[in-house]
């Protein structure tokens, strides 16, 4: 029961933006997997689960060999949040102007970003496109990332 409860945790935290302890028990809960929360606690400190500061500004959990990784991707976010100098989109597609060849930099901070609503990107020199899964994705994007260059 314990192994397999771990390894939920671990396909949870990996597949969906877990926050906090409570969210992830209330979907191991709609999983058919019930615990406490204090099971919970003890799971994140063997698994070695920590938390990381997503390129959104809000935090999720990770499994501590991939700190390294956000540690790329907090530097990656750096140079994101000082390259860019617009943003704007249309339907789904998002362009993103940057600083002269910085385009790619912008790119790979948000490919290292790992958000579910990004399709994928595609650098020039210095504009960056971003194909979103919808329009209202696309708007909600270009909000929050307005709201984290400010």
């Amino acid at each position: 029961m314990k192994n397999q409860r771990q390894a939920k945790i671990l396909e949870l935290i990996t597949t969906r933006q877990v926050e906090t302890q409570e969210q992830l028990l209330a979907l191991l809960e709609a999983e058919g997997i019930h615990t406490t929360q204090a099971t919970i606690s003890r799971d994140v400190k063997e698994l070695r689960i920590v938390k990381e500061l997503t390129g959104l500004g809000t935090y999720r959990y990770t499994t501590a060999d991939n700190a390294v990784t956000g540690n790329f991707s907090t530097r990656l976010h750096t140079i994101f949040r000082e390259s860019v100098t617009s943003l704007d989109y249309a339907q789904n597609i998002v362009v993103i102007r940057t600083l002269p060849g910085l385009a790619s930099a912008a790119g790979s901070a948000l490919d290292a970003m790992s958000l579910s609503a990004v399709v994928g990107t595609l650098a020039g020199d210095d504009t960056l496109i971003v194909i979103m899964r919808d329009s209202n994705t696309a708007a909600s994007f270009c909000g929050e990332i307005k709201n984290l260059l400010n």
